[in-house]
């Protein structure tokens, strides 16, 4: 639904009710009074709540596809939405999902200043083993483990694998908690 905050500056104030109530009761009243409850509680009012906003919406889209000029940002915008469709209603059946990918975006960032810092490593290698340590450092982070900690548990495991395949206990997720 990226699109959409993009084009309300300019069309919402012009669009109809039905269409400001899909955007206004998807994303901020529901969704923000379930940013701090349980995956469990977010399942349960997004199966009793945001199913039904999700239809509502779905039902504007579908009659507006039709109405709006495709090559306006609301009609490049619906376009959009009509074909990310079953990617926004997986949120329905996953209290652990978000509406957005804002939190996606965040995580992104540090790699496009760390980019620009791979540019002048020496070697082809050494770039890519910056990035990769990157990305497990932004993943540690992701997972709520202190990277420090994160890459020290990983070395101080890894000499213990003993095939190939048995590594799943070393994502961050699965990182013994220390007190």
């Amino acid at each position: 639904m990226k699109m959409f905050p993009d084009i309300s500056v300019v069309y919402l104030h012009k669009a109809p009710v039905d269409f400001r109530k899909g955007i206004n009761g998807l994303s901020f009243i529901v969704e923000q009074a379930l940013k701090d409850k349980t995956r469990e509680e977010r399942y349960v009012t997004r199966q009793s709540k945001t199913q039904s906003l999700l239809n509502e919406f779905k039902a504007w889209l579908d009659k507006s596809v039709t109405q709006v000029p495709p090559k306006s940002k609301l009609g490049e915008a619906i376009s959009y939405s009509l074909n990310q469709w079953s990617k926004l209603v997986r949120v329905i059946d996953d209290g652990g999902l978000s509406m957005d990918n804002n939190r996606a975006e965040r995580s992104v960032r540090p790699f496009t200043v760390g980019r620009n810092n791979w540019l002048f490593s020496k070697t082809h290698n050494g770039a890519r083993a910056s990035a990769v340590l990157y990305s497990l450092i932004e993943t540690a982070k992701a997972n709520d483990c202190e990277p420090y900690e994160y890459l020290e548990y990983v070395l101080r495991e890894i000499p213990k694998l003993k095939s190939e395949d048995d590594h799943g206990h070393l994502l961050p997720w699965n990182m013994p908690k220390t007190n």
